[in-house]
């Protein structure tokens, strides 16, 4: 039975999957939208919030711990400059989730992540 079980595993152990979840966070908030699959992108959602919203308080230690998560220093400086007025109306909930399907290869379920304000450009088909 898996009653009060919180986390999913990935057939990781800890750190490899701790240091996972860290670099899909970052590659979130460099990029603003990723794909990748479905039970990583579950995952790291929790992860996001708790970053966005270190940022967003904006005192030393919140301001550490986003550099002490965040394994590239560009990122953790773009996320503390942008994040206390774009994300100022919000509390949580900062990721949307589409289901892309499964992947060719070994047919994992798919899904793109992305902030929900994000100002990516859209790519045309050529």
């Amino acid at each position: 039975m898996r009653h009060r079980v919180k986390k999913v595993k990935l057939s990781r152990h800890a750190e490899h999957r701790n240091m996972l979840i860290r670099n899909l966070v970052t590659a979130l908030l460099k990029h603003e939208r990723i794909t990748t699959t479905e039970a990583k992108a579950k995952a790291m959602r929790p992860w996001v919030d708790k970053v966005i919203n270190w940022a967003k308080k904006g005192d030393l230690s919140s301001k550490r711990r986003v550099f002490a998560y965040l394994t590239e220093k560009q990122v953790a400086y773009k996320i503390i400059k942008e994040a206390p007025e774009r994300y100022a109306d919000r509390s949580s909930g900062f990721t949307r989730m589409y289901r892309l399907g499964p992947r060719r290869g070994d047919n994992a379920e798919m899904a793109l992540i992305e902030l929900v304000d994000a100002k990516v450009e859209a790519q045309e088909e050529a």
